[in-house]
């Protein structure tokens, strides 16, 4: 274990590395982490093999990093705050994703039908492609010091958008082993795993929220919140070894456990609490993307086929309109508008975990349908999210708002 301890350390100092050169050539830094990890990864140079990332205790710390990177999300969303747009940012969610799912859906039952390929694979393509990683974009924004319309809408959406898409992929994935085999998942289990990781956040946080309003010092302010944070984790660990695959998002246990402590404590609490844990949290990002990238298997790129290119141009063309539709219908500022699509296409983490859970749900019944998705989505996972990032970054730069937070302004 000493061995492959000093192989995540060593990597991890890589991707630092590689962050800081790219961020050199004004790409953001999480590029440089995602090449780093498919270079350093066990499909390439094996320094981050399977030893290291399919160990328990590195599932362990991923998770708890993965926690520790909600706290990025939650502190920001601060009710006094969001009230206004909070209508806008609900209602561009629902039209982002669902457009997303309906156009790579549409997209895909054409070609399945015309190919005599089952139609109900098409909703499975959907189901995945509504997913948006937040990990990506919100480096991005932490990196580059992006302020303004879009990052305000992005923030609280990238909460919002791992809800909605896992709530309907979970949904369809029901449906579909419901129609080819008679294990069904009960959708009361759908519904139940969806929102298990935001209850135990909204307990654990309303409990650290009680407790924070009596500590003294900004020691024990930090002290109380880290602890409170392993608890949350910890009872992510005790549900998900229950289940018969561990399947809660962590990210969403600490973005709900902050979120709610963050509105029962003080700004002058928060934020001193926030400055001590930011170079956590950047240090949580690079394992969070490490563990994103070391997967992917560049050679994947060379053999992506026709699938792949539909895939990721539908998604794009959903996401993008999605959002320009429920911006333009909410009068949302014309930056939202344009430029909120470009932030919303990284998708490679969760794209992933929801091919695997797809694959085991098809391997048994319908084999031929699962390597046709499990071979699209992997591929595209490493190509799209080379582009997502890039993409994201112009964005930002687009509506004007890359290093408007050390500014000290807003766009």
């Amino acid at each position: 274990m000493l061995i492959d301890v000093l192989r995540l350390l060593a990597a991890i100092a890589i991707a630092f590395i590689a962050g800081k050169l790219i961020s050199k050539l004004k790409l953001p830094s999480i590029l440089g982490w995602l090449i780093a990890g498919m270079v350093i990864g066990p499909h390439a140079l094996g320094l981050l093999g399977s030893s290291v990332l399919d160990s328990q205790w590195f599932g362990v710390l991923e998770s708890i990093l993965e926690c520790t990177f909600g706290l990025m999300i939650g502190t920001e969303l601060i009710w006094k705050q969001m009230k206004t747009a909070g209508p806008q940012i609900l209602i561009t969610t629902i039209t982002e994703s669902l457009g997303t799912f309906l156009v790579v859906s549409l997209v895909f039952g054409v070609i399945f039908w015309s190919s005599g390929i089952p139609l109900y694979l098409a909703f499975m393509f959907g189901g995945i492609a509504l997913a948006t990683a937040p990990a990506p974009s919100l480096s991005v924004v932490n990196d580059l010091k992006t302020s303004g319309p879009v990052t305000r809408t992005l923030i609280p959406m990238a909460a919002l958008d791992d809800l909605v898409g896992a709530l309907v992929f979970f949904l369809v994935i029901a449906l579909v082993s419901a129609h080819i085999s008679t294990a069904g998942i009960p959708v009361s289990m759908v519904l139940f795993l969806v929102f298990l990781p935001v209850l135990i956040g909204i307990l654990t946080g309303f409990i650290t929220g009680k407790m924070l309003q009596h500590t003294k010092t900004p020691a024990s302010t930090l002290t109380v919140m880290l602890i409170m944070l392993l608890v949350s984790a910890g009872i992510g660990f005790a549900i998900n070894s229950m289940l018969p695959a561990p399947v809660l998002n962590f990210m969403l246990i600490g973005m709900s456990f902050s979120a709610v402590f963050a509105n029962m404590i003080t700004e002058e609490q928060l934020s001193g609490m926030m400055k001590v844990m930011d170079p956590v949290i950047g240090f949580a990002m690079i394992v969070v993307i490490l563990d994103l990238g070391a997967p992917l298997d560049y050679h994947l790129i060379f053999g992506a086929g026709i699938y792949t290119a539909i895939y990721i141009i539908a998604r794009a063309i959903g996401k993008y309109s999605g959002a320009y539709f429920g911006a333009a219908i909410t009068h949302a500022p014309d930056t939202v508008k344009r430029y909120l699509g470009f932030t919303l296409l990284p998708h490679s983490g969760v794209s992933l975990v929801f091919t695997g859970i797809a694959v085991s749900v098809l391997e048994g019944s319908a084999p031929e349908c699962a390597s046709i998705i499990q071979g699209t989505i992997a591929a595209a996972a490493v190509i799209n999210e080379i582009i997502a990032v890039f993409m994201a970054k112009k964005g930002f730069e687009w509506a004007g708002e890359l290093h408007k937070a050390e500014a000290g302004g807003a766009a």
